[in-house]
C-alpha cells in the first residue's frame, strides 16, 4: 500500500480521508440547519414567491366553522346576524378563514406597531382615527378597533390603523387646529403711513418737525 492509502502507489504526499473527520472542541462549526419555512421573515416575500399556509396553522380554521371560539358568526355583530349555514358564508372561493388566535395575533401586531397609538406620529396628532372621515372601519370583530386609512395625503394611506391612532391629516385637523392656535393681531404703534385724502397730496405737502412749536 503506497503512501496515499491505495494500494500500488508510488506518492510521496499522504492524503487524509474527510468522510472520517470529527471537530474539535474548538473547531468553528456551522450553525444549525433551520428549515426554509422557519427562515422567512415579514418582508422577504418578493415577487413571484410562493409561501402557503400550512395545513395545521394554527391561524386559519375551516370556512364552515360555526359555532365555539373559531366561529365565523362571531365576526358579526347583533345588529348585524351573522349566517346560519355554512352556505351563506359571504366568502367564496375560499376554504379556511382566520381564527380565533389568527385575530388575536393580528390585533395585538397591529396595535403594538407603527400605527398603532403609542407612536410619536400618533401622539402629535390633533385627534384620532376614530373621528377621522376618511378612517374606514374593518367588518366584523377586528372592526371594533381597527379601519382602513383613505387619505391620499396621509401617511399611512392604504394600511390598517388602530381606531385611537392618528396623524397630522385628520379630517377635522384644519378647524381645531385654527381654533387652538387663534393669536392676537399685532399692532405697530411707531410706524405710519402717508395717505393721499381728497383735495390733499402727500407729494405737496410741506412736513415740518414736532421741535418747533416748542421754541
Amino acid at each position: 500500500m503506497g503512501c496515499d492509502g491505495r494500494p500500488g502507489s508510488q506518492a510521496k504526499a499522504v492524503t487524509v480521508s474527510e468522510t472520517v473527520l470529527l471537530p474539535g472542541s474548538q473547531a468553528l462549526l456551522a450553525p444549525d440547519w433551520v428549515p426554509w419555512h422557519d427562515r422567512v421573515r415579514p418582508g422577504d416575500l418578493g415577487v413571484g414567491d410562493l409561501l402557503p399556509a400550512a395545513p395545521d396553522d394554527e391561524r386559519l380554521v375551516p370556512l364552515v366553522v360555526l359555532e365555539g371560539d373559531d366561529a365565523v358568526t362571531d365576526w358579526y355583530s347583533e345588529a348585524e346576524p351573522g349566517p346560519a349555514e355554512p352556505a351563506e358564508l359571504p366568502a367564496p372561493g375560499r376554504s379556511r378563514v382566520l381564527s380565533s388566535v389568527g385575530r388575536e395575533e393580528a390585533s395585538e401586531r397591529w396595535y403594538s406597531g407603527e400605527r398603532g397609538p403609542r407612536t410619536p406620529l400618533a401622539h402629535a396628532a390633533p385627534a384620532k382615527c376614530v373621528s377621522c372621515g376618511f378612517f374606514v372601519s374593518l367588518s366584523g370583530e377586528l372592526g371594533r378597533l381597527f379601519g382602513a386609512c383613505a387619505n391620499e395625503f396621509a401617511p399611512d394611506d392604504g394600511r390598517v390603523v388602530s381606531a385611537d391612532h392618528g396623524c397630522g391629516a385628520h379630517s377635522e385637523a384644519m378647524g381645531s387646529e385654527l381654533a387652538s392656535r387663534a393669536t392676537a393681531p399685532v399692532i405697530d404703534e411707531f410706524g405710519y403711513d402717508l395717505v393721499d385724502l381728497p383735495g390733499v397730496s402727500v407729494e405737496e405737502t410741506v412736513f415740518e418737525p414736532l421741535s418747533r412749536g416748542a421754541d
